[in-house]
Order: C-alpha cells, then structure tokens, then sequence
C-alpha cells in the first residue's frame, strides 16, 4: 500500500479486480430478495454531463447499499438512440446518424466505466439497434390487431422548403427553425395508439387520494402533474342550434354546432362563441370573407397544442354568422379564436367572459358583452378587472339566469342537462385531456414503422416473419425531406403480402418515446431473440426504484405506463404498473456569465475565467474577467466587466458546465461521486462549488491516511475478529474504547435510516463523523483501543463504499479485511451493536434557574436522588447558587437537570 493517496492508481487497481471477476454480471436468483434500481437511460449526445454523474452516483449507491444487505440488485444501462439530434448533426457533419450515435456511446460508455458504477453491461441495449426495435414492430403490428393501433389523418406543421414536418418547438414565430420558411398546417395520414382507452386506469393508478392509486411511491408533484395531463372533466356537452347551409345545401355539422363545459351553471352568460380554424363554420364564413381567410391561415401557423396557445396573445375575428343559445332562443355570433384547438373536444366553446378568465380578457379586447350570471354573497362584480371569485363554481349561486336563479354549481349543472336533454340537444359527459398518442414521425432516424403501402390493396401490415424492418445505416440526411422516400434500397424488392404485387414501405418512423417506454423490460431479457419479455421480466418487474429527471414526469412516464398496461393484457407481462418507486433528482447549477458584443449577440464565459465582483456585504454584484479572453470583439483584457446572471442548469451553450472527465482525470472518480452526493440531498438542486470539490478530496485522502496509520498495528488473534464477522462480545473494552464505539454505533444507526431514505448527502456527513472520532481517539496504544478502532474503521469502509467504492475496495483489501469477509462489495452490511449504545456514564445538562451553567456525569444506572446530589454537588452550579437553598431540583432523564433557587 502506497504512503500517499494516488486516486489514479488507486481506481485503476479497482477497476481491474472488478472487470477481471465480472463482478456485476446479474443472473435472476429465486433464493434473495431481487430489487431492480435503473436510472433513465441516456441520449448518446456525445458527453456525460455533471446531471448524469449524480444521477447515475445515486443509482450506484442504491445498488452497492442494497447488495451488502443480500438483495440480488439489477442496474443495467443502454442508449435512447434514435432521434432528432443525430440526424441534425448528420446535416451539420455530412456523416451518416449511425455512425455519430455509435461513437457517442462507445465515448460515454467508457465515461461511465471510468466512474466505476455498478452496471450489468451484459444487459446493454441500444434503441436503434435492429434487435431491440425489431420488438417495437413487433408490438405495434399486435396492438394494430387488437385495434390499439390505428391510422387517421393528422394536422401538422409542414416546412415546405425542408418537405418535412416540424415538432411544435421548430416553429418559431410561424417560421421553420432551419430555413425560416413559412410553416403550413397540413393533414396527413398518421398512425396513433389509443391510449385513451386506457386513461381511466392511468388516472386511478396515479391520482393522490384515490383508493385505487398505486403509485404511493412517487412524489406528490410528479403523480398530481400526471393526472392534471390526464385531465378527467366532468360537464355537459350540448348543441347551439342554427340554419347555416354549405355550398351543396346541407345544413353544415346537421345545423348543431356542439361545445363541451365543466360550468353549465353559467350557460345563461354566454354572450359569444369561439371555433377553431379548421371547424367547419370557420372555413365555410372564410369562403366569402377574404380578411377572414387570411386571419384563419395566420391561426394555422400557430401551435398544435394547449401549452403553447396558453403562451399566446388571445386574437380573434367575427365570422357573421350566429348561432342559437339552446335554453334562450338568443342569437349567439360565432367568432374564430387563436386559441381554440380543433383537435380538443368539437373545436368551439361557449363565451362566457363574466366567470371564465380567457373569455373576460378576449371580450375586453373585443368589446364584447359581458354578463353576470353567478355572485358570491357579500362580493361586488365589477367589468373593470377580472378577480378570482368570478371563475369560483364551490361558493356561487346563480342569479340573472330565470328558471337556475339560487342553485348552486352542482344544482345548476343537473338542471342544465335535464333541460338540454328535454330539447335533445345535450347531456352530462366526461371528457378527457389525453388524447391518443400520435407515433408517425417523418423522419429517418427512428424505428421504421412496418407496414406497406399497396396500391390496389391500401396500407398492409409487415408480415411478422419478415420483421425487423431494417433501417438503413447509410443514409445522410440534406435538410430536404426524409431520406427513406427517395431510398431506392429501402423499397427494393417490397410486395404486398395481400396481392404479391410491387409495393413501398411506410417512410414514417416511430416516436422516439417509443423507445424509451420499454426499454427498462428489455433489460431483463436483453439477449433473448425469440421472445420481447420473458423469465426475466417476470421475475425483475416491476422496477423497485426509478430515478430520473423531473422533466421527463409527464411524456415519458405515462407513455411508460401505458406500453406497460398494453403489454400485460397482451398476456405478456403480470404487472399493472413499471415503476413502484419514484426518485427524480435535482439539476447540477452552476454560475452564468456574459455580455453583449457590438452587434448586439450575446456571448458567455467559462467560470475559470471569472472572478466576482462583491459589495460591502459580500453580495455578488458583478463580475471581471481573470485572463484574457478570445471575444467576437477581438481580445478581452484581464479586468473587463462582464454580466452575471446568477446560476442556473449546467449547458454546453452557456460555457458553465463541468467536463466530468476533467474532474475525474484531477481528482478521481469517488471524488466527483461524493461531492456530488454530499452537497445536496438527491431531490434539490445542487450548485457548483470548486472549492467543495476539493474538500471532498481532502476528506477521502484522510481516510486513506487513517488506513495507512492502522497498517502499523500488529494484528493479535482480537484484532483479527474485528477483522471479521465474529462476535466482539469477550473483549473487555476500556472507558475510552466504549466512548469510541458508543459514537461510531450511534452514527451507523442514523445512517442506517438515512440509506432507507435515500439521504445520501447526510450518509456522507455520517462517514465524516465516524473519521472524525477516530482521528480524535486517544486510545489507539492500548489492545481494546486498536480493536474498537479497526472495528469502527472497517464499518467506515462500509458505510462509504456505496459512495466511494474505489477506495474503500483498494483499502479493505490492503488491512485484510476482505482475508474474513471477501471483497467489500460483497461483505455483510455492518450492523449496529446494541451493547455498544449501552452507557456506563450519561453526561447531563446542568442549568440553574433555566440558563445553561455547564453538565455532569452520572452512572447510567442513577436514580434521581443521585442525579441531584451530583448537581448540587457541582462547582458550576455552586457558584450560581451562592449559598441559597434551592427550592427544587428539575430532572429530565437522559437530558438535563435544572436546579431552581
């Protein structure tokens, strides 16, 4: 063992010992209790990033913890490798999306390896390997015969110089993110999965409150943004009337133009309604309004979905037309809204600006009437401002609403639809937020969706003999549509299997949250050929502990749940639910700083390069620059003031993330592990410090010294037992060797707790406490005194191994301890000694009349007669005694002792 800790060669000589017994292959085993612990799998960018090294250093720690306990623990890892990024830095490079992925992830794979994490690479999966999307296909042709799958036409954001579609955040102010073209808004055929059908159970499973919930694991804010996603509204969907005819005669939608509201209480305020763009209405008054039809294809180049129309200034514009209002016989005028999405609900709503917030600001731009139809006793309506009370429906009565005046909400809303439905024009509905899942893609790099297109026959589903369909590896995509169309390859020799005749493949690809929602079974039974989930499955699933980032708390889980619910009633699976327990960590931060160039861009600065600028408080008020920086402007001199923006997420564009390798190659891996363990707890955010880096460093090189220190005890038959997992019962330890163990056994029990609830960050200052009383220790010449510290040092190791596993094996080893017990990562958790908490002495806050005047200390067997005389006794307390007779003598047992005068 080396005099000085060499962190390199320390996690070399690790690494090796664990690669060469292939120390975390995992093979399923009926004789311990399993727990599978997976991290979301990674998109192969090119680095890891300081999120990934916690959120991963998590993980590691969950599984080494649990391992020692005797769990067979699973943690594998793959690749979410499909996707957009690859084909944008295919254009950039001119290389195909296959070949940038895979250098990606043999970059990151070996990253990972250099943090010495846990992981079962015999259970590695790429998404965009044909093996593993072969099962994508697989699924997607049964979930197509169970009608799970379907195909409808979709309306789309078109980039018609790019001929490709664009995801909603490529569309920038109506213009396409790459050419700055003009977005269109297309319907074209797609495939969609039903996951509606499922939405009743999704929610039940994840509704807090909710008997049927199951998912008492997760946290609250995930499980509430779930079902608010879902989105179940009970209301009422009913019909305004009216005579409009199109170009043939016919009465346009039957002459019944129909809206869905959870407020029919406040039906009777209704003084507008507003359609989509696309409703019929809208393009049958577009027809003969020229303004009206320009307005209509500008509502076009907006966004597809609610999040980014509730982002977007109202506008609107009258159609002339008017409906009817069911219950009033009034004439209702039918304007088209920018915020109305055609593709939720019917494509119109009811106006009701006095108690719904949108319509009141709408109105207000618009002038349109505003009326009052619910109060709240004791409250004033005014159409000045709107106030919250105005959308209340749990304190409202309605008023100014004849055959509804004084119901309540609830009341209202049956006496609405019992009305409406006596007209046969309404009735009570649930509706839901969630709509089927759209999976086409117009892109290349993604799973191929296997069915082809046949001219007499329509679209055929790919026979399952002949999947996968393979993707082509080859294809460069130039930013002027999707490859596949015009791969002559990739249509060769295609058939129909219905008619045998020449036919094309679909050129659509899968979304790739297809990928990902599943990808955690196929690590159960990564190498098996012939069936998608097997024996693994059933006996890894469900996941015990998911842990990944709170941005991936809607999409990706739900989708997640849902693949999983489809596959089990495909008889493939026995669980309802993936994941039973939910961790989602917090985001490494780190300072931000910039200024703007002379032409107005906006340029950032590595935090090496910044030193801050402080007010007399010590306040960040600015910030300088160290050395000489490189600028659009030409060479900034050391001293430049520059813009600090405070902190935020570590990002490659804002020069303010930390090069993991860097900080691994500087300080070594179990240093990056523990800093990033010890800083935060695993749920909040933690933010960059240099200076905690190098103080966990400075910790791990103590106890490497302490071990080093311990090399020169001679090791006596007693010693050897502290080595070991025999009983330390008839060693007679000393005062000072009880002192010592009585505080290692109470830290290890608070660890104890803090590993069950995954407080990693006060497990790491539990370990500091522990080389702290053992640094202190003053009994270390005497025979009780060595074994209680090689006893106390070798719960240390265990206790941070988890964290730090590379030195703790390295140091194990060397002291002897695996000679007893084996290798660290396979030697019993250490378990706390009750006799060890067992005080010969208590020490006892001494008080006089309430104020602290110093302690005492007792036999831990005094009563109470004993206790008091110890305290009048006491030289502390005569002194504020002063001769005078106390009137009573307070004792708290096991905590102090207050003497009143």
């Amino acid at each position: 063992m080396q005099d000085k800790y060499n962190h390199i060669e320390v996690e070399r000589a690790a690494q090796d010992h664990w690669s060469a017994a292939d120390a975390y292959r995992v093979v399923e085993d009926a004789s311990k209790p399993k727990f599978y612990a997976c991290s979301m799998l990674p998109y192969p960018s090119g680095k890891l990033h300081m999120g990934h090294v916690r959120n991963y250093t998590i993980n590691d720690m969950l599984t080494r913890q649990l391992r020692m306990k005797g769990y067979n623990v699973l943690m594998p890892m793959g690749w979410d490798a499909f996707g957009l990024p690859a084909e944008n830095a295919a254009l950039k490079n001119k290389v195909p999306p296959a070949k940038w992925t895979h250098e990606n992830i043999a970059y990151m794979k070996k990253q990972m390896q250099a943090m010495g994490l846990a992981i079962d690479w015999s259970r590695e999966v790429a998404t965009c390997d044909p093996d593993y999307y072969k099962w994508n296909q697989w699924l997607f042709l049964k979930m197509l015969e169970k009608g799970i799958a379907y195909r409808k036409t979709q309306v789309v954001n078109w980039d018609p110089v790019d001929q490709t579609v664009l995801a909603n955040e490529q569309v920038i102010d109506g213009r396409g993110w790459r050419t700055g073209a003009l977005v269109e808004k297309r319907e074209i055929p797609g495939y969609y999965l039903k996951i509606t059908d499922y939405a009743q159970e999704l929610l039940d499973h994840v509704q807090v409150g909710n008997d049927k919930a199951t998912l008492n694991g997760w946290p609250e804010k995930v499980r509430l943004m779930q079902e608010n996603w879902i989105g179940k509204s009970a209301g009422v969907r009913f019909a305004f009337t009216h005579a409009i005819k199109n170009a043939q005669g016919d009465l346009i939608g039957d002459g019944k133009m129909y809206v869905f509201t959870t407020r029919a209480d406040t039906i009777m305020g209704v003084t507008f309604c507003a359609v989509a763009a696309e409703h019929p209405l809208a393009q049958h008054a577009a027809a003969s309004n020229p303004k009206l039809a320009a307005f209509i294809e500008e509502c076009k180049k907006g966004g597809t979905t609610e999040a980014e129309l509730a982002l977007k200034e109202k506008e609107g514009m009258p159609t002339g037309l008017f409906v009817t209002h069911p219950l009033t016989g009034a004439q209702v005028e039918v304007w088209v809204g920018n915020y109305v999405l055609m593709s939720y609900g019917d494509g119109a709503v009811m106006g009701v600006p006095a108690h719904d917030e949108r319509d009141f600001a709408f109105a207000k731009k618009y002038n349109l009437p505003i009326k009052q139809v619910v109060a709240v006793e004791g409250a004033s309506f005014s159409t000045d401002a709107w106030q919250e009370w105005y959308g209340d429906k749990q304190k409202c009565m309605c008023v100014n609403s004849g055959e509804l005046d004084g119901l309540t909400h609830s009341q209202a809303v049956d006496k609405v639809a019992e009305l409406l439905s006596a007209k046969g024009l309404g009735e009570k509905k649930t509706t839901w937020r969630l709509r089927d899942w759209g999976i086409s893609r117009q892109r290349y790099w993604g799973t191929p969706i296997p069915i082809i297109h046949c001219a007499d026959c329509g679209p055929q589903p790919v026979p399952e003999k002949d999947l996968p369909v393979v993707l082509p590896q080859d294809l460069v995509p130039d930013g002027s549509g999707n490859p596949l169309v015009k791969s002559e390859a990739f249509h060769a020799g295609v058939v129909c299997p219905c008619c045998g005749k020449p036919a094309r493949r679909e050129t659509d690809t899968m979304d790739t949250f297809v990928d990902s929602s599943w990808y955690f079974m196929r690590y159960c039974d990564a190498k098996n050929s012939e069936q998608m989930v097997a024996d693994g499955a059933k006996y890894w699933m469900p996941m015990d502990q998911y842990i990944g980032g709170v941005e991936h708390a809607i999409l990706h889980l739900l989708y997640a749940r849902f693949w999983t619910k489809v596959m089990r009633d495909l008889g493939l699976l026995q669980v309802d639910e993936p994941f039973t327990k939910l961790l989602t960590q917090g985001m490494v931060l780190n300072h931000i700083y910039s200024r703007r160039t002379a032409k107005g861009g906006k340029e950032y600065f590595w935090p090496k390069d910044v030193e801050h600028v402080h007010d007399e408080a010590g306040k960040i008020i600015g910030a300088k620059l160290k050395v000489e920086v490189e600028s659009a402007d030409g060479l900034l001199p050391v001293g430049t003031a520059i813009d600090y923006e405070g902190v935020g997420t570590m990002s490659k564009s804002k020069n303010n993330g930390v090069d993991p390798q860097d900080l691994i190659e500087k300080y070594g891996a179990d240093t990056a592990r523990l800093y990033t363990m010890f800083t935060a707890p695993p749920e909040l955010t933690l933010e960059w410090n240099e200076a905690a880096v190098e103080g966990s460093y400075r910790f791990l090189r103590r106890v490497y010294n302490f071990g080093h220190k311990l090399l020169g005890i001679n090791y006596t038959p007693a010693i050897m037992l502290a080595l070991g997992l025999d009983s330390l019962d008839d060693v007679e330890f000393g005062k000072d060797a009880k002192a010592l163990r009585l505080e290692i056994h109470t830290v290890l029990k608070q660890i104890d707790y803090d590993y069950q609830r995954m407080q990693y960050n006060t497990v790491v200052s539990g370990a500091m406490k522990i080389i702290n009383a053992l640094e202190g220790f003053k009994g270390g010449e005497t025979a009780d005194g060595q074994i209680a510290m090689i006893e106390g040092f070798g719960i240390l190791l265990r206790v941070l191994y988890p964290a730090t596993p590379h030195i703790t094996h390295v140091l194990w080893k060397e002291l002897g301890y695996a000679n007893k017990q084996g290798d660290i990562l396979d030697a019993a958790w250490p378990q706390v000694d009750p006799k060890a908490l067992v005080q010969d002495e208590l020490e006892l806050v001494l008080q006089v009349n309430g104020k602290l005047r110093g302690s005492i200390r007792v036999p831990a067997g005094a009563d109470k007669a004993q206790i008091e005389a110890a305290a009048l006794a006491n030289e502390d307390a005569q002194k504020f005694i002063n001769g005078a007779t106390p009137k009573k003598v307070v004792v708290v047992p096991g905590r102090l002792v207050n003497i009143v005068v």
